[in-house]
């Protein structure tokens, strides 16, 4: 039995709701980049990397390839790296309309008090 569509976004949406995979992914928007650098920036344990490297790679976010003895991660599709973009525009319009309203209780208040 196939699973509905509403049901394989929501898993791919799990499988994204991780802070170190979405580093992973802001860090990988531009350029393919080796694991030691990717450690660097994250500051995780190698083990936690590897694991949140595994999970993208299996889900077939990201793919890698051996340049000698080091190993590169890339994002493996453009649209990827475009879901990150809307998802900050979308923050962003979040968190503009949060800070109105913020601005309008204060007003509020001051003219109350």
């Amino acid at each position: 039995m196939a699973v509905p569509l509403y049901q394989a976004k929501a898993e791919f949406f799990r499988m994204l709701g991780h802070p170190v995979r979405i580093r992973v992914l802001e860090l990988l928007q531009d350029a393919p980049r080796p694991v030691r650098d990717l450690l660097a920036d994250i500051e995780i344990e190698p083990s936690s990397l590897s694991q949140q490297l595994a999970v993208l790679r299996r889900y077939g976010i990201v793919t890698s390839h051996r340049e000698g003895s080091t190993v590169m991660y890339q994002i493996a599709s453009s649209d990827v790296a475009e879901l990150l973009r809307v998802a900050r525009r979308i923050l962003t319009d979040l968190i503009a309309g949060q800070n109105e309203l913020l601005a309008e209780l204060r007003e509020a208040e001051s003219s109350v008090g």
